[in-house]
């Protein structure tokens, strides 16, 4: 027999009779004590292979739609005879076949990671190694997931979502879909400590969505809840939909706004959720932090806060609190849901707030206050100073030798500071520098460039080869840094008295025409935009025979 129509579910639930009924009046109430006595809250299981219905669609033929659907070994025949089908009927749009779900193909479809925070890792269940978890990792039948002080967010085949908290494993022991009917097999085994699941509607009469763990199963026909488990039992809180829980065999049905536990003593209990909390406004889009969120006060001795961002569903921040506030801070742009729960002395979690919110904070450049403009500094490692004018921002010093900055010497490291040194000792010579700002992940600002000099003297250009064609001799020598050109001198003495030729050159090689059998002594120096030179680099003989 197949499990009663939601519609007949709520009806049997507002029955005053019924369990409901003596919840909303108790608040609390144990419902098995071993029994396992069927209710309108019970799951009852058919005992017949149950059909899906396939409603067709604009131009589909039979025989399409027993290829697409229908398992090898199962000829298109067959489902002709069990919809009592003649063999030249056509189907028209709207048309409804019956298909008994062990008809339809069935083929694995892995889940995939979408988010991972700190440190996961995935147990394989092919080879049995074990491997960081990475996004975007397909997750197959019998991996296992292992989180330390990390979590995850893993997107299932119909879009199904799950959530692993901290300290927990995760093993998929069932991932299949029935070819494209659009209905899946997922079966999951917690083995210890919390997931958050966010399930699509099941379609009825084949799909199912379970998870089990050493005490308890909790069989989801579409909802939203969270799944605990530890040496000391299950626990279970529904927030939508409905959940049909317990030991195996002894299920019942719990409604939203209901949390369930299963220990062995004394058995499965059921218990209404504390009320969500009730939040204090807080404006739809933050473009400073941090924000402070307020709810009212309860009764609740502590509260549970989970942020999470909208889109992907990575867990960022999840904490326990006492009072009634938070500061929202360190989020980067982007939209987050917050919720917010109470938290009993028992650790049951209650109906969360959502609270929707996006982050938008916009950098500012920052105001540079020293070195001045064409200031010189005395020391290699020099302090720069700035004011910071945006919102919770960070900051870095760039130093480069030309104002374009496309190759930067040093830079300082990313901090919310006004002040910094640079990564590594400047050599003396005329640089520019800047301050870069970022806020909120992905808006940057850059504030305006400054020259300055770093006192002391070039080192000096050192020759590296001599290289002789012709009647023409190529000097190469080192680059130095920070030296815009160089001088070279050519004598035919190794004192440099008398020179003969001189040229200042911004490349670091020169061609020079000497007359063949007599010697030449040639040398070079660093040269800057500013007052620095280098001293004078060794000369090299050079001789043309």
């Amino acid at each position: 027999m197949n499990k009663p129509h939601l519609t007949q579910i709520v009806r049997g639930l507002c029955a005053p009779v019924l369990l409901l009924a003596a919840l909303t009046a108790n608040a609390e109430l144990s419902i098995t004590q071993g029994s396992g006595a069927a209710t309108p809250m019970a799951s009852q299981a058919g005992t017949s292979a149950p059909d899906w219905l396939y409603t067709v669609r604009a131009g589909e033929t039979f025989q399409q739609i027993a290829g697409e659907l229908l398992a090898k070994g199962i000829a298109p025949a067959r489902l002709r005879q069990y919809n009592t089908l003649d063999k030249g009927a056509e189907l028209k749009e709207g048309d409804r076949l019956r298909i008994p779900v062990q008809w339809l193909q069935r083929q694995p479809d892995p889940a995939r990671v979408t988010t991972v925070t700190g440190t996961v890792r995935i147990k394989t269940g092919a080879d049995g190694r074990t491997l960081p978890l990475t996004s975007n990792t397909l997750i197959r039948v019998g991996d296992e997931l292992i989180s330390a002080a990390g979590s995850a967010t893993i997107a299932l085949a119909d879009g199904s979502e799950v959530r692993l908290s901290p300290d927990s494993r995760l093993v998929f022991n069932r991932l299949t879909q029935y070819g494209k009917s659009g209905m899946v097999d997922t079966r999951l085994r917690l083995n210890k400590g919390e997931v958050h699941t966010r399930v699509r509607p099941v379609i009825e009469g084949g799909a199912r969505f379970e998870i089990e763990t050493p005490s308890a199963v909790a069989a989801v026909r579409g909802t939203a809840f969270a799944l605990q488990t530890s040496a000391d039992g299950t626990r279970l809180q529904v927030t939508e939909g409905v959940v049909d829980f317990g030991a195996p065999g002894k299920t019942r049905r719990i409604p939203a706004g209901y949390s369930a536990t299963l220990t062995s003593n004394p058995g499965l209990s059921i218990r209404r959720m504390p009320p969500a909390p009730t939040v204090n406004p807080l404006a739809p889009t933050l473009t400073k932090l941090p924000a402070t969120l307020t709810w009212a006060d309860s009764q609740a001795p502590q509260h549970r806060l989970d942020i999470f961002e909208a889109d992907s569903g990575r867990w960022v921040e999840s904490r326990k609190l006492e009072g009634n506030e938070f500061n929202i801070s360190l989020l980067d742009n982007g939209d987050y849901e917050i919720h917010l729960a109470a938290l009993t002395t028992r650790g049951t979690v209650g109906m969360p707030a959502v609270i929707p919110v996006e982050v938008d904070l916009q950098a500012k450049p920052a105001t540079l206050l020293a070195p001045g403009a064409d200031e010189t500094a005395n020391d290699d490692m020099p302090e720069f100073r700035w004011r910071l004018n945006g919102q919770n921002e960070i900051a870095r010093v760039e130093i480069a030798e030309d104002d374009s900055f496309r190759e930067p010497v040093t830079t300082s490291e990313w901090a919310p500071e006004t002040s910094a040194l640079p990564l590594r000792p400047l050599a003396p010579g005329q640089y520019y520098w800047r301050v870069v700002t970022e806020a909120g992940g992905n808006s940057v600002a850059t504030s305006e460039t400054r020259q300055f000099l770093v006192n002391g003297s070039l080192p000096p250009a050192r020759i590296i080869s001599v290289n002789y064609v012709d009647s023409q001799v190529r000097v190469f020598w080192e680059k130095v840094r920070t030296a815009k050109e160089y001088r070279l001198q050519l004598s035919e003495e190794p004192d440099f008295e008398n020179i003969i030729k001189e040229a200042t050159l911004t490349d670091t090689t020169a061609a020079l025409r000497l007359i063949p059998g007599k010697r030449y002594f040639v040398r070079l120096k660093a040269l800057s935009d500013g007052p620095l030179t280098s001293r004078w680099g060794p000369g090299r003989e050079l001789y043309l025979e």
